[in-house]
C-alpha cells in the first residue's frame, strides 16, 4: 500500500508568516488587511509572509464576489486550503482509543474507536498504532498526505520533550511516547495533556476564538483545567498548569490520590461520586452512569453527593477567575451528563468565592464527546507543523 504520509516542511520561516497562517486559520476567509489588523503586523509584512504560503498551497486567495465594491475589483480574500494536508488525532482514555483525521482546518473528515483492554505501553502503541495505519489507509481516498499525528493522554505530560511524565489513568511514569508513537507510525509525533490538546481546539476553532484570556474546565474522571493566557495556551515550567483538580477546597475531606485531602478531584471526580454514592445510600453502584441514574430517581443521599460536588466545581472555578482574570470559562467532559445535579451549586460556589469583579466572569457550558478531544489532538499536530516554537519532540 502506497503511503499517504511524507515529511513535509511548513513553508513559514519567520513567526510572523505561522502568526498569518494561524490568524487566517482561526477567523478567514479575510482581507490581507483585516489579516495584518488582526495580527498586529504590517500589509508588507503580511504580503512577505503569505507568498510561500500561497505557492506551496497552504494558503489560497481569490475574489469576494459577494462583497463586491460600487468601484472597482472586489477585495480578495486569504483562506486556508484544507484539503492541502491532513493530520491524525488520536485521544486516550483508560478503555479505548479514539482516532480522528481531520484537514488542514482541523475537520473531522472521519473517526473511529477501538477498545484498550491492556493499558500497558507496549499495548498502548500497538493499539494506537494499529488505529493509526487504519487511517492511513482511509486517507488514500483523500489524495493529501498525512502530516503528523497528535496524542492527547491524561495527567503530567512534557509537550517539548514528548514524554508523558505521570499519568495516574494509565499508571505510566516517564513514557517517552512521542518518539515510540512515531517509531511505531512513522508519523511525526505531538504528545499534549489532553485538556490542553481540547484547549487548544477550543481556541482556533471554538467557544475560544477571539479571546486573548479563558479558561477550559473538565468534569469527569478527572478534574482538569486549560488556560489561555494572552492568547497561549499555558503549561507552566514543569508542565503542570491549571491543575485545579488537586486544589485543596476542604480540608477535612476525603483523601486524594494525589497524597493531599479535600482535592475538588476527591470530591467531584466521577470515582469519588461513586464511591460517594455507594457510602450515602448503601448501594454497590457500578459506575458514573448509574449515579446519576440513582440521583435523577431522588434516592436519599446521592443528589447531596452532587451538591457537594458542585460546591468543590464551583470553588475550582472561582481560584482560576481570581487568579488569572480569564474573560469566559468553559465547562465540558464527559461528566457534563450530571450537570443538571449541580449547576445551581457550581454557579452558587462561583458567585460566592469569585472575588470583585471576576464574578463577572462568562461561565459556559459545552459538552463535547471525545472525537472533539482527539481533534484537540490533531489540532496539537497542526500547530506543531506550521508553528516555530513548537516543533515535533520526534523529528
Amino acid at each position: 500500500m502506497r503511503s499517504t504520509s511524507r515529511t513535509e516542511t511548513f513553508p513559514a520561516h519567520t513567526p510572523a508568516a505561522s502568526q498569518i497562517f494561524t490568524t487566517v486559520l482561526s477567523h478567514g476567509p479575510l482581507t490581507r488587511l483585516e489579516a495584518a489588523r488582526r495580527a498586529g503586523l504590517s500589509a508588507a509584512a503580511v504580503t512577505k509572509a503569505v507568498r510561500p504560503l500561497l505557492a506551496a498551497g497552504y494558503l489560497m486567495e481569490a475574489a469576494d464576489e459577494e462583497a463586491r465594491p460600487a468601484l472597482g475589483r472586489p477585495a480578495s480574500l486569504v483562506r486556508v486550503d484544507g484539503g492541502r494536508a491532513l493530520f491524525i488525532g488520536v485521544k486516550v482514555t483508560g478503555g479505548e482509543l479514539i482516532g480522528v483525521l481531520t484537514d488542514l482546518c482541523c475537520r473531522i473528515r472521519l473517526a473511529r474507536r477501538i477498545p484498550l483492554t491492556d493499558r500497558a505501553t507496549k499495548a498502548v502503541l500497538a493499539s494506537t498504532a494499529e488505529l493509526a495505519h487504519e487511517l492511513l489507509a482511509e486517507a488514500e481516498d483523500f489524495g493529501a498526505p498525512v502530516l503528523g499525528l497528535g496524542v492527547a493522554v491524561s495527567g503530567d505530560v512534557d509537550r517539548a520533550e514528548g514524554v508523558v511524565r505521570y499519568s495516574p489513568f494509565l499508571d505510566w511514569r516517564d513514557v517517552p511516547l512521542a518518539e515510540l508513537a512515531a517509531a511505531t507510525t512513522g508519523l511525526p509525533v505531538t504528545v499534549e495533556n489532553d485538556v490542553r490538546a481540547l484547549t487548544v481546539a477550543e481556541q482556533w476553532f471554538g467557544a475560544g476564538v477571539g479571546l486573548s484570556d479563558f479558561a477550559v474546565v473538565t468534569v469527569g474522571a478527572g478534574i482538569g483545567c486549560g488556560l489561555v493566557v494572552h492568547g497561549r495556551v499555558v503549561a507552566g515550567a514543569h508542565g503542570v498548569a491549571g491543575e485545579i483538580g488537586h486544589v485543596t477546597v476542604d480540608p477535612a475531606g476525603p483523601p486524594c490520590h494525589c497524597g493531599n485531602r479535600g482535592c475538588v478531584e476527591a470530591i467531584a471526580g466521577e470515582a469519588a461520586i461513586v464511591r460517594q454514592i455507594r457510602q450515602a445510600t448503601g448501594t454497590q453502584v457500578a459506575d458514573a452512569a448509574e449515579a446519576v441514574t440513582l440521583a435523577h430517581r431522588g434516592v436519599p443521599g446521592a443528589r447531596e453527593v452532587y451538591a457537594r460536588a458542585g460546591e468543590a466545581i464551583g470553588r475550582g472555578i472561582a481560584t482560576v477567575a481570581n487568579l488569572l482574570g480569564p474573560e469566559r470559562v468553559i465547562i465540558s467532559g464527559e461528566g457534563l451528563a450530571a450537570y443538571d445535579l449541580f449547576a445551581e451549586q457550581i454557579r452558587d460556589a462561583f458567585t460566592t468565592a469569585a472575588f470583585g469583579s471576576a464574578a463577572q466572569c462568562d461561565v459556559q457550558t459545552r459538552p463535547l464527546p471525545f472525537e472533539e478531544w482527539a481533534r484537540g489532538a490533531a489540532a496539537t499536530a497542526i500547530q506543531s507543523f506550521i508553528s516555530l516554537d513548537h516543533p515535533h519532540p520526534s523529528r
